[in-house]
């Protein structure tokens, strides 16, 4: 088998996932939402995480997020009806939440979706943006 580049990876994973933009992931957190169980989970290390991320998110580093999930978002234990509740992944650029997306799927995750362009499109649309050490969220 020939050498695969991360580039490779992520493309094979944005070929078996679907990605949506920001508007769409405003419109499935707007209060009154049709979709109240939507999980956005970023997949960022701690210190990007530290400089700001989307109100409502939930952080579980992209490298333990295949053995955590269960503990940290759905209270230790994944029932047969939480795979198909929606989440969507989020990481700086759009390459690593496909990659967390694909292993979520991977896991038997049904509705799992990555944010196009991540938080960097997020912050760029002016999106509101919460920083931990203040606790502010402002546009982004």
């Amino acid at each position: 088998m020939p050498f695969r580049s991360f580039n490779d990876l992520v493309d094979d994973a944005k070929r078996r996932i679907h990605e949506i933009d920001v508007d769409e992931l405003a419109e499935l957190m707007e209060p009154g939402s049709d979709v109240p169980e939507l999980l956005v989970i970023d997949v960022r290390e701690a210190d990007e995480r530290g400089r700001g991320f989307i109100p409502g998110s939930m952080g579980i580093p992209r490298g333990v997020l295949e053995r955590d999930i269960a503990k940290l978002a759905f209270a230790g234990t994944v029932g047969e009806g939480d795979l198909g509740r929606p989440i969507v992944c989020v990481c700086a650029g759009g390459a690593r939440s496909a990659l967390a997306a694909d292993a979520l799927r991977a896991m038997g995750f049904t509705n799992v979706q990555s944010l196009a362009g991540g938080f960097g499109a997020w912050g760029k649309a002016g999106r509101p943006v919460e920083h931990p050490r203040s606790g502010n969220t402002e546009p982004g």
